[in-house]
This record gives C-alpha cells, structure tokens and sequence, in this order.
C-alpha cells in the first residue's frame, strides 16, 4: 500500500527546485493527494483558479515528478478542496440545470471540478460554459441529447468541421455531463493517434485481449479526429468489432472529425456506413458575435471583467475559437504584467502582435531542429517514439506555431500528418518545460537562431 502523503512529499520536494519560489508557495503549498485509484491520481488544490494554472502550467511538471516517484505512469485529476460543511452540503444534492444559478457561481464550478478525475478530459469544458449561435446550436443541441440520453439517442454521435470551432469542447462536455450523472460507469476519452498507438503497441506485445477489454467495456467511448485512422487497415478492423459489440450492448459512441464520414479516404465502406448510421452534425466557425460572447466568457473563467469593446477588439484578431484563448491570455498577461487595466487599446496592442514570418517557411524550421539534435527530417516526421526524437518534434512544433503562427492542422501536416490534438499538447508541454527549465528554453534559443540568422 502506498504512503499517499509520503508520495505527495516526495513529489513536492522534487518539483520545488524546477519553479519559482512564488509559484511553488502560490500553487503547490496547500495541494494534496486525496486519493490514488487504479492509475489515477486526484489531487486536491484550495481553489478554481489554482487548479485551472496547475492543470494548464505545470501537470507535465507534477506527472514527471509522480512517475518517477510511484515508479510507474500515473494520470492526473484535480479536485478543489472542501470544507466539512461544504462536504455534507453537497451529500445527496447533485447539481442540475434547473437550480445551477448563475454560470460562474462557486457552487457550480466547485462541483464541475470533481469532474476532473476523467484522463485526458478538460474539466471546465462543459455545456454551461459553451457560447451558442446560430453556427453550431445544432451540434450543442444534439451533444447535449447525447449526454442525457446514453445510447439511446443519436447513436453514434458524429460532429465534424475545421479545426477551432468548439468540436473538442463538445466532445469533452458530453464526458463531463455523464460522468457528473453516472460517476461509476466507464468513460473514455480518446485522440484516434492514441487510439492507433494503443492497437499498435497491443500487435506488437502479442496483448490484444487487454487493448478489446479496456476500449469493448466502456460505457461511453469518445474519439477525436477519426479522420486520421484513414488507410490504417488493421486500427479500422480493430474499430469495426469495438464499434459492433459497444452499440449492441447499448453503449454510447461520439466521434469528431474535420469532414463527414463519406469524406474521409481510405476508411473501410462499412466503418463509413457504421460512422454515418446515428446522427451527423456539422459545426462551422465563428461568427464575430459568438466569438465575442466566448471571450467574455472566458475572461470570466480567469477572474477578469472584460468591456464589450474590449472583447470586440480581440475578436477581430481572432481566426477560430481556439486563437480566441491565446489571444485572452496575452492581453491579460501584458496588464498583469504591467499592472494596469485592461483596457480597448492594450487589446489591440498585444493581440496585434504577430509572428515574425519573413523568409522563413516550415521546412527551415524542421531542418535547423534537425541539425541542433543532429537527426534526420524522416525520423521527427515518421512514427517513431524515442523519447529524443519526440522531444525534438515537440519542439518542432512549439516553435511552428509561436515563431511562425502556423495553425494546428499545418504543424501537424508539417511533420508527417500529425492530428491537431497531438499538436496542441506538444506546443502546451514544451511551453510548460520552457519556463521551468532552463535548459530547454537554450536549446530554443539555440534552434531559432540557426533559422532566424
């Protein structure tokens, strides 16, 4: 049986060294282990705002220090810590939407977070903090259906569109949803790449049974971007008989992808047929009044009151919902900094700022990484795993989209066809690794110096 407070300690020791001594006192002093289930492991922080910055800053740093630790790979959740009274408030009282109260009340966002024990699923993606237009309310509607009415209604769930349209928040929210009603039936969330990993690596240790066990028992299985298992014969056999033995038995599937299902090439006529037999929904971009009400919102959700004004000078900046977010934090981060209000005109200075693009294509990029770890472009664009080679395609990728401003899509076509969430969770770890390592943040200095002159 494992000591968790001695766990705990161990981790904390470890991490202190890695950050400042205000973020270590800030963030990680009132933290604690709550509970260690399985391979997963809750961790309780004193409020909302501490647990959105550990999760988003440092949950690469902490499932390091955990790993190492506990001696074997852990996953991460996060729940705020309650008071007794808080606790035997909440006994018997689960939240609905009839009596939520206001979107941002504490109540409400308290009881989101314990949310958070789902792998790899956003806590704070739910349907309560999703802005509705006319551009995606029949997705939300039916997303929502899907979560209160499992297996039963649109079965599979199928939602496609580009990419930073609210497809993945959706996809979350429904995970949310269930699990908030039915905490004790199997969820998982999951990336088609790791999808594919995982059938891969079962092939290769002769361990099938265990991979059809984990994904034929869910009670709700979510993949993002099925497009990309195209032309990959053995994962779409493997997906066929999940697919078959998930819908007899009543179990719910949700699928995103960026085209509709008789768009994606290479997949097999009767997993195309499986994909389209439920409900299939598209969600297209933005307008600029929704991307307005999702800034607004988001502000909210890190404690800042934005002016409309304000909120419409980001969102001209702005291309898809996802740039929304980036854009949001530079503007607060710049009046943090500076310690002055957010006001329309610093919006419109610091969303301004773009890239620096001149001369320089993808390829510069990907050759002087290569050069710098001394490695060829076919290994950081083919599929292997070495931890070198990752580590140099994730930076690869962080220095694509901050130094170049290339979308998630283009990064991942960039280095051999990579799906947008592999992406996005490359650029956020080495963003996370940069400012608290100073030997990684050399080595990007050294790399965008080869491609910069």
């Amino acid at each position: 049986m494992i000591d968790v407070s001695l766990l705990w300690k161990n981790v904390l020791n470890e991490i202190k060294p890695q950050v400042s001594q205000g973020n270590f006192i800030a963030l990680f002093k009132n933290t604690s282990i709550v509970s260690l289930d399985e391979n997963v492991v809750t961790i309780a922080a004193p409020s909302i705002m501490v647990i959105d910055l550990l999760q988003k800053r440092f949950s690469e740093v902490i499932k390091i220090a955990l790993d190492k630790q506990a001696g074997r790979s852990l996953s991460l959740a996060f729940v705020p810590k309650m008071t007794d009274s808080q606790t035997e408030a909440n006994k018997g009282s689960p939240l609905t939407k009839a009596d939520a109260g206001p979107l941002f009340s504490e109540n409400q966002a308290t009881t989101r977070l314990t949310i958070g024990h789902l792998p790899r699923v956003r806590a704070d993606y739910t349907f309560e903090n999703f802005a509705v237009s006319g551009s995606n309310q029949l997705a939300f509607v039916s997303a929502s259906r899907v979560a209160q009415h499992v297996g039963i209604s649109y079965n599979p769930f199928f939602i496609y569109g580009p990419v930073g349209v609210g497809k993945t928040h959706l996809m979350h929210a429904i995970a949310n949803h269930v699990y908030q009603k039915r905490p004790e039936q199997k969820i998982i969330y999951i990336t088609s790449e790791e999808f594919t990993n995982e059938v891969v690596e079962a092939i290769r240790h002769n361990d099938t049974a265990q991979m059809k066990k984990r994904f034929r028992s869910a009670y709700l299985l979510l993949i993002d971007d099925i497009q990309f298992i195209e032309g990959k014969e053995r994962v779409q056999e493997e997906l066929f008989h999940t697919f078959n033995i998930l819908i007899d038995s009543g179990s719910q599937i949700a699928l995103s992808s960026d085209r509709p299902p008789h768009d994606i090439k290479k997949l097999e006529k009767r997993l195309s047929s499986r994909f389209a037999g439920g409900l299939t929904v598209d969600i297209g971009p933005p307008d600029f009044e929704l991307k307005t009400a999702i800034l607004l919102i988001k502000a909210k959700k890190y404690g800042h009151e934005l002016s409309i004004d304000v909120a419409k000078a980001i969102a001209q900046k702005a291309e898809d919902t996802r740039s929304l977010e980036g854009l949001l934090l530079r503007v607060i981060t710049e009046a943090t900094t500076r310690q002055i209000p957010i006001t329309e005109a610093l919006a419109k200075q610091a969303a301004g700022e773009k890239p620096k693009t001149t001369h320089v294509h993808a390829e510069d990029v990907v050759e002087s990484v290569c050069n710098y770890y001394r490695i060829k472009p076919t290994q950081i664009k083919g599929p292997k795993r070495d931890a070198p080679i990752v580590r140099a395609r994730q930076i690869a990728m962080y220095l694509l989209k901050n130094e170049l401003g290339l979308t998630l899509v283009e990064i991942g076509n960039a280095l051999g066809g990579r799906d947008h969430t592999t992406v996005m969770y490359g650029v956020e770890k080495i963003g996370i690794l940069r400012t608290t390592n100073s030997g990684i943040d050399n080595e990007i200095r050294g790399i965008t110096r080869f491609f910069r002159g």
